[in-house]
């Protein structure tokens, strides 16, 4: 993929830089709140540690070695084909080039791999997260549901699903 003179690779596996390499990406992207932004480079951590059996699974976007996107989702415990997106970021002077859209292909493709029929997101409704919120629908999503002041006062929590047709 090539976008702004940019060669862009993907990897699934994840190296032992990636917790650093997440925790700055998520920094960079000024949405998260600090404590975000290490549960993000935690869940890296987990999976360096544990393997697959962490339940993560981690798709990367790179240019020159460097980490510019990510997605982290797995499989939700006790259902059938059920999946979450936990994280998706790309680097900020690098949104809106279609890296984030790639990036969430690839990972639903993934997610079909693994017998997935149902993605779900979850976001919040403060106003910087508006293009985010757009962008999920530009990718088929449609809010699934909402649940008011779950993250704090004004602050809800917006739930996005996509669902595979099975063949």
């Amino acid at each position: 993929m090539r976008k702004q003179g940019l060669h862009v690779t993907f990897r699934d596996t994840v190296h032992r830089s990636d917790p650093e390499d997440i925790f700055r990406l998520t920094e960079s992207c000024g949405l998260f709140y600090p404590e975000e932004t290490s549960i993000a480079r935690e869940l890296v951590e987990e999976r360096l540690a544990r393997g697959p059996s962490s339940g993560y699974e981690f798709l990367f976007a790179e240019t020159d070695g460097i980490v510019i996107g990510y997605t982290c989702f797995g499989p939700i415990p006790f259902t059938q084909g059920r999946f979450d997106l936990y994280w998706i970021a790309v680097q900020k002077d690098l949104q809106k080039t279609g890296i984030g859209r790639r990036l969430l292909q690839l990972t639903e493709v993934r997610i079909q791999e693994m017998n997935g029929r149902r993605i779900y997101v979850e976001t919040s409704s403060r106003k910087p997260y508006t293009p985010t919120h757009r962008f999920y629908l530009s990718c088929g999503y449609h809010q699934e549901a909402i649940l008011m002041d779950f993250y704090a006062p004004g602050d809800n929590k917006v739930i996005y699903m996509k669902a595979f047709i099975c063949h």
